[in-house]
């Protein structure tokens, strides 16, 4: 279920980065521009042959819709659990060196990056699979949420992932009658 929210509306996002390092896994939540070279920087290895970087930003249009601007929120501390744990499924299944998946809370702006995802592996079939699996986890699974706000309208809740279009639920519809996000 979706929602729209008036133009004043600003969700509640921290005010600090929230990250959870390990040796081979880096898995960070920040209100702050991403840094690309940060995360290729720590999936670099000596035995990787292979690095993928990802680099998702925010677009102008949606569905021929203009965008004037975009925030993400999230329940961090079960996000943060979720991303690890794609992180490490994705680490394990496609034997790679290093993983980093950094994410942007708050509002992105349209060009800036909005996901970083940096992979490195022995070889580059792994990495490129890799990459792509860990941002199709993480845009199905992680519980972070897009208030996408458009030319001359409301903006809209919708669940981070492509081609759905959020729709306002009224009172009466879905039980409690209160908002809801995705």
């Amino acid at each position: 279920m979706s929602t729209t929210e008036p133009s004043t509306y600003n969700p509640d996002i921290p005010s600090a980065p929230i990250t959870k390092t390990t040796s081979n896994i880096h898995i960070e939540l920040t209100p702050h521009a991403l840094s690309p070279s940060s995360a290729t920087s720590f999936v670099r290895s000596p035995s990787a042959g292979a690095t993928v970087l990802f680099i998702g930003t925010t677009r102008d249009t949606f569905n021929d819709l203009a965008v004037s601007s975009l925030s993400y929120t999230s329940y961090p501390p079960l996000a943060m659990t979720t991303l690890f744990s794609i992180a490490s499924d994705i680490l394990k299944k496609h034997e790679l060196d290093k993983i980093a998946i950094v994410h942007k809370l708050g509002e992105c702006p349209i060009a800036e990056e909005s996901v970083v995802i940096a992979v490195s592996a022995k070889h580059r079939k792994a990495a490129w699979r890799a990459g792509e699996e860990a941002l199709e986890e993480v845009k199905g699974r992680a519980e972070i949420w897009k208030l996408e706000r458009f030319e001359g309208g409301e903006g809209v809740w919708r669940a981070n992932r492509d081609g759905v279009m959020g729709v306002r639920v009224e009172d009466g519809e879905g039980g409690t009658g209160k908002k809801s996000c995705c």
